[in-house]
């Protein structure tokens, strides 16, 4: 009877004690950022509770850097892990694999990125290894053909798939000439115009340390650690030309509805995309917009998906969300239906839209959002990668630590004058960009009630 007294009195207050944590909101780890001389940025978070250390890298080599080459910054990333001066291919994945360790990497719109995650014991030799593949590539040939070749293969299958591919299409339909229309994996004809010296000459430019951040978590000496990063990164040496800003260059604004209409004969359903521009990430509304969307379509329970799946029961699914980038940004309003209910779900959507306008948010579905967003929050924040991955992000979009630690705060702040102030000033009335991926044949005369018709078939 003791026994379970006192497990009883134990449970209790690590529930008390994890209530607690909570009710005093979430605060990032310390971390220490040290630079070399060359430019890269360092961050370092010791995490002693686990023995493993995870890397997080960014290179400012993403898809925006692609100019008429697209799919280039991706087939670059992925080339990097193709064998380095002192490791073939397949020696570097032997003595990965042999440890346990991975090594990752990837492209996306602004940045390419490396992610590895290993045994703290084995810091020394994996960090020799992460310095080969970043500062020591030698693109094979022979690889990079093979890897060329899948790609265009995926390329090929993910017309199958138009959730796969839709958003390619808003955002050249969104962005238009801007850089951030670029297409991340690119088409078959511009990949298969690829060489490995287009994959040289992109490396060249673009991976530079100036612009590059590093930040490593987990169980090790920051100390210790500072001196083997020093010692392997410091003879990284910038491009000699200067690298232009391409993604600070103005964004047009739609000044008018606009539809992109992508032909597949096959399509039983219509795939829908409905926006306009959005934000910046570094926006000082960011977390207040993060609460609105949560009730307007960024949960299961949110406006968007009760009407259109709930109650109109016209499709399984439906979401928003903004996507930010450095200089730029796109709110969208996505989902799916059968072909026959295509005009009625573009309708509902719209009719969503305006309901959040005219009748705004009450301060119980306000209270609603801002603990599903609180109670979301630290879970994002928990492993060493996750925490390695928001050093790197926060480094990229220039965020210090008072966007973690006020986090909880500014979600409590938020008022519902605020809120629906929120909605008035960034979500959208009108000039809205519509793509709708499906059957052409038997959707374009529902697609011109929406605005100008532009029709593209979904192998272009």
């Amino acid at each position: 009877m003791e026994s379970i007294n006192k497990k009883y009195i134990l449970i209790c207050l690590l529930v008390f004690s994890s209530i607690n944590i909570i009710a005093q909101g979430y605060k990032l780890p310390n971390y220490t950022t040290f630079r070399l001389s060359n430019g890269l940025t360092f961050n370092l978070m010791e995490q002693h509770d686990v023995p493993i250390v995870d890397v997080s890298i960014l290179f400012p080599a993403g898809a925006i850097y692609d100019h008429e080459k697209a799919g280039l910054a991706s087939l670059t990333a992925t080339a990097l892990k193709h064998g380095t001066i002192s490791f073939s291919k397949a020696k570097l994945e032997e003595e990965l694999d042999f440890i346990g360790a991975n090594i990752d990497t990837y492209a996306n719109k602004e940045y390419a990125g490396l992610s590895s995650n290993f045994a703290a014991k084995d810091k020394e030799k994996v960090l020799l290894l992460i310095k080969e593949v970043v500062l020591n590539p030698v693109f094979d040939s022979t690889e990079f053909e093979k890897e060329k070749a899948r790609l265009l293969v995926r390329l090929e299958q993910q017309k199958e798939s138009p959730r796969s591919v839709i958003g390619f299409y808003f955002d050249g339909l969104l962005y238009g000439n801007h850089v951030y229309g670029n297409n991340i994996n690119g088409t078959k004809t511009t990949v298969g115009k690829l060489s490995v010296d287009d994959v040289k000459d992109f490396y060249k430019t673009n991976y530079r340390p100036d612009e590059s951040v590093i930040s490593i978590v987990g169980d090790f000496n920051s100390a210790e650690m500072k001196k083997t990063l020093t010692k392997l990164f410091s003879n990284w040496k910038n491009g000699t030309l200067e690298k232009e800003n391409l993604a600070s260059k103005p964004i047009a604004i739609p000044t008018e509805n606009k539809v992109l209409l992508v032909n597949k004969d096959d399509a039983k359903e219509t795939t829908m995309y409905i926006g306009a521009s959005g934000i910046n990430r570094n926006n000082p509304d960011y977390v207040a917009i993060d609460v609105v969307n949560t009730l307007f379509g960024g949960r299961f329970t949110s406006m968007l998906n009760d009407e259109l799946r709930v109650n109109s029961g016209l499709t399984y699914g439906a979401s928003s969300r903004f996507s930010a980038l450095k200089n730029g940004g796109s709110f969208i309003m996505s989902t799916f239906t059968a072909v026959n209910t295509t005009e009625a779900t573009i309708d509902k959507l719209l009719e969503v839209l305006k309901k959040l306008h005219t009748n705004g948010i009450d301060e119980q579905s306000l209270a609603s959002a801002k603990n599903y967003v609180k109670g979301q929050f630290p879970p994002r924040y928990e492993t060493a990668g996750q925490l390695a991955s928001l050093l790197s992000q926060m480094h990229w979009y220039d965020l210090d630590r008072s966007y973690i630690d006020n986090f909880e705060k500014n979600v409590d702040g938020l008022d519902l004058a605020k809120a629906n102030q929120i909605i008035e000033k960034y979500y959208p009335k009108d000039k809205l960009q519509f793509v709708l991926v499906g059957k052409a044949s038997e959707i374009k005369k529902i697609a011109k009630k929406y605005g100008p018709v532009t029709q593209v078939e979904i192998t272009e």
